[in-house]
């Protein structure tokens, strides 16, 4: 016998078991046999089932048509929230919100590090151009450098951006600006 078969039999005989002990007859007009299946009611009303002996389960199930009666519009949409267990879904990156419309008095949120004046003593030459990449000015700390770097893979990763060329190469500019500052600023702490 094939194991299929064997699992076929034993679930049929633990759902009529289970059928008897509850009570339950085939909700079929006229069955009296009893109701071991569940069959959702509706489209609408998937969660209220009717009870079925398996005879009519199986009749029930070959004339079953989850989109009986919508448009192929409506049949598409309802296919394409399927992909995401019916569950809402925003771009990469948005949460589903205007991160400009919110109120963040506390600013926690968004950390934003207000920009500081240029100081007196000029950035070394090698770290000229990192700086630029990452938009900060010098004097700046490891954690400033860090915190930078973070925000701005945020923006510029090319999957948020649906691999576009021009964010690829945004991103690897700031990851070869943030080792360059990283290595220097670690090499002059030590």
């Amino acid at each position: 016998m094939r194991n299929g078969t064997v699992r076929a039999r034993r679930f049929t005989a633990q759902a009529a078991a289970e059928a008897a002990a509850a009570g339950r007859s085939c909700d079929h007009p006229g069955c009296t046999g009893l109701g071991a299946f569940r069959a959702p009611k509706s489209r609408r009303r998937l969660t209220e089932y009717w009870w079925f002996c398996l005879d009519h389960v199986r009749e029930y199930n070959r004339a079953w048509d989850y989109y009986k009666g919508m448009t192929p519009g409506e049949i598409e949409a309802e296919m394409r929230r399927d992909t995401t267990w019916q569950r809402p879904s925003w771009p990469l990156g948005t949460l589903g919100l205007a991160a400009d419309r919110l109120a963040d008095p506390l600013g926690l949120i968004a950390r934003r590090r207000p920009r500081r004046a240029p100081a007196r003593d000029e950035a070394p030459p090698e770290l000229r151009e990192p700086l630029v990449a990452l938009g900060l000015v010098w004097p700046v700390t490891r954690e400033d450098v860090k915190l930078r770097y973070k925000a701005l893979v945020k923006l510029h990763h090319p999957d948020a951006h649906g691999g576009d060329k021009a964010a690829e190469e945004r991103f690897k500019t700031i990851s070869a600006a943030y080792a360059a500052l990283v290595r220097v600023l670690a090499a002059r702490e030590a």
